[in-house]
């Protein structure tokens, strides 16, 4: 009978090595930066509520909305921090769909946080050499504007998730195309104090499945100039949290998995779970938030459900929570506070606290 799978960082971190290696010869490092920004695609009719839900949760505002190729796209900023597009197919076939299947994610079956997009300045170079190495992308060439040069990859089979690059041509953070119609869509941001408190986007969590951890990683890093950094097992919830990082500064991608295969909803732990119920999928988005407290405070005040109160304390370093998902897109918001010279990611503590905090949704 063969021996049952289980995570090890062994064999990951012999991975990692390889393709460190395998970038530095194909000449990839230094041609990847950092996140520019994310898409997140919603079902047209929610798109309004999904646009509204982000004002009113975080330090986002909205810029403008246009419509090009049968696809409507709100542009969302934040200083400091990479832009968020929140958009809806209103024509043709949405790639992502297959990616999207589970009991709870048929709800909404056009709705996820779809791709991440990193900043190229020698886009076509770092094409050309990806498809040399089998890279496959959802369009032959480039998108390309007066303003922009763009290309994704294809849903991930590991993550559903599509890496994006994106160099820009002149007049940087302009996403309209000069023949995209504008929309007259008005929203009004809150003008409510604790908002102010929400900065960047700190990091972003997908959830992959025990048995694809490994290849969701080291896929990553081929797509990507991240590194991986280290991971934190929590074996009573049979979850492992694994942080890849471009530096310390920068924002960084995590990836949450079961140490073991899905088995059943009554035992596999609420990481597995998750993936059962929504497919593979970034589970949350993490906001760095001062005056946590207060800022906790006024969203509950303003209506915000959470998963689970604050957690971590001055003295481990860092205070976290997780909100109840999103309405419009499944996500769930994450509010997080390192404190003085804390130069850790996560604690342990924290993260088991967050972890079984997500059983409840």
């Amino acid at each position: 009978m063969p021996e049952a799978f289980r995570n090890d960082d062994e064999r990951l971190r012999s991975e990692v090595d390889r393709v460190m290696k395998e970038r530095a010869e194909h000449g990839l490092e230094g041609l990847i930066g950092g996140l520019e920004s994310i898409v997140i695609n919603t079902q047209p009719e929610r798109q309004k509520d999904a646009v509204q839900e982000v004002l009113n949760t975080t330090g986002y505002v909205f810029e403008q909305a246009f419509e090009r190729d049968g696809i409507r796209t709100c542009v969302l900023k934040k200083d400091g921090s990479a832009d968020m597009l929140v958009t809806s197919r209103l024509v043709g076939e949405n790639p992502f769909r297959p990616v999207n299947r589970g009991p709870k994610g048929d709800a909404m079956p056009d709705t996820r946080l779809e791709t991440l997009v990193f900043k190229c300045p020698r886009l076509e170079e770092a094409v050309a050499i990806q498809k040399k190495r089998g890279v496959r992308f959802l369009t032959e060439e480039p998108v390309r504007t007066p303003s922009f040069l763009f290309m994704q990859t294809e849903p991930s089979p590991y993550t559903g998730n599509s890496v994006g690059y994106l160099q820009w041509l002149d007049g940087e953070g302009a996403y309209r195309p000069d023949d995209a119609q504008r929309l007259d869509w008005h929203f009004e941001k809150p003008d409510w104090p604790h908002l102010r408190d929400v900065h960047e986007l700190d990091h972003a969590a997908t959830r992959v499945r025990a048995e694809e951890r490994d290849k969701a990683i080291i896929e990553f890093m081929e797509l990507t100039n991240y590194h991986f950094d280290f991971a934190i097992y929590v074996e009573a919830l049979n979850s492992i949290t694994n942080v890849a990082r471009l530096s310390a500064e920068d924002f960084a991608m995590v990836f949450t998995s079961g140490i073991e295969p899905f088995k059943s909803v009554e035992e596999s732990g609420p990481t597995e779970l998750f993936i059962h119920n929504y497919n593979t999928r970034v589970h949350h988005l993490a906001f760095r938030t001062e005056n946590i407290e207060k800022t906790f405070d006024a969203l509950v005040e303003h209506g915000m459900e959470f998963l689970v109160e604050l957690v971590g304390s001055p003295e481990e370093g860092l205070k976290q929570t997780f909100t109840r998902p999103m309405s419009s897109t499944f996500i769930v918001n994450e509010y997080i506070h390192r404190y003085g010279d804390f130069d850790g990611f996560f604690t342990q503590s924290n993260v088991t606290m967050l972890t079984k905090a997500t059983e409840r949704q």
